[in-house]
């Protein structure tokens, strides 16, 4: 059947109209793929400085508002390749700030020198605290892998009260790796997740940006688990992973929007996290709950919390996709996981 017997009152004018139409219509669908392509390319280029083990590729996913998509696989090694972390406990109180890390609190940064181990019983207003020998000075503070299983646990060992909390990156596995399950196109923003399960996202050097860090906890042990100068620490499940944002990602890749600082990493619903400034300095205007908002090509993204604040991110505004230790686990983020 010819096509004029289909729609005899076209004209071979407006047909070749309709025609043209067709044909942009086939461009438009072909042109699918390639942008999916364009996408995993440019995700690939925000972790070129990471310790990348394989990906990122394409997986089927369920999303944890159980919506069936497509997502990127990424699986990743903790392990920064532009500085070597830590260090997190001084060894004295004579130690100045560069023997230690950072502890937050009240939205403030706070170098963890000797001075400031001396002083947490005036700090914290409460004469429990004791983390030094008052005759030698020195700190006390977990030296082996059993001292840190002890104390860095919900239920801290009664022997390891009033200690820094100090677990190094050689505790854990060499052969451990991370897998992030992430949206491909992220979903609108939309609504507010937590971020404690899947953690906030995942830097642009591999390791975890993770959920709040459970200062009650620590502090009610009469614990000190300390940061080091870029915001992380290392849990024996999770590895080493930030709880802060500090200048040490301030040097990620450039973002789409330049004027709104460079990109930190990916967020575990898809959106860029960048910078906690402006790329000018400034504070970055009409952020909401998230920390996120949509800069004027219309797209949203967020930014980094404060340093001080323990919340890289407030929340997350889409749909998240999955933290996995088995790179071969199917991603269903309605699933109830343990957290890793």
């Amino acid at each position: 059947m010819m096509i004029f017997e289909v729609f005899p009152r076209f004209g071979t004018q407006n047909l070749a109209k309709y025609g043209l139409f067709l044909a942009l219509v086939c461009l438009s669908s072909a042109a699918i793929p390639e942008d999916s392509d364009a996408r995993l390319e440019r995700i690939a280029q925000v972790f070129a400085d990471a310790t990348i083990i394989s990906g990122p590729t394409r997986v089927e996913c369920t999303l944890s508002g159980g919506t069936e998509t497509t997502c990127f696989s990424i699986t990743v090694s903790d392990d920064p390749k532009t500085y070597t972390p830590g260090p997190w406990c001084p060894r004295s109180i004579e130690d100045a700030a560069d023997a230690g890390g950072i502890w937050l609190h009240d939205g403030k940064v706070h170098d963890v020198d000797g001075s400031f181990i001396e002083g947490l019983a005036e700090f914290y207003g409460d004469t429990k605290w004791q983390l030094f020998d008052p005759e030698t000075g020195a700190v006390r503070f977990t030296g082996t892998l059993e001292a840190c299983e002890a104390a860095a646990r919900p239920d801290v060992d009664p022997d390891y009260q009033n200690h820094c909390v100090e677990c190094l990156p050689e505790y854990v596995p060499d052969e451990a790796t991370t897998t992030y399950v992430i949206p491909l196109e992220p979903g609108a923003p939309e609504d507010a997740f937590p971020t404690r399960m899947s953690g906030s996202g995942v830097a642009y050097n591999g390791v975890r940006l993770d959920g709040p860090a459970p200062l009650d906890a620590i502090l009610g042990a009469y614990t000190l688990a300390p940061f080091d100068d870029c915001g992380g620490h290392v849990n024996l499940h999770v590895g080493y992973h930030y709880h802060a944002v500090t200048d040490c990602l301030n040097d990620g890749p450039e973002a789409s929007l330049p004027a709104h600082g460079a990109q930190v990493g990916i967020a575990m619903d898809g959106h860029p996290i960048l910078t906690h400034l402006m790329a000018d300095g400034s504070e970055p205007a009409d952020l909401d709950r998230c920390n996120g908002h949509v800069g004027e090509d219309g797209t949203y993204h967020y930014h980094a919390g404060a340093a001080g604040s323990n919340a890289i991110l407030g929340c997350l505004r889409s749909e998240t996709g999955c933290t996995l230790n088995d790179p071969d686990a199917i991603c269903d983020a309605t699933a109830r996981r343990p957290r890793p």
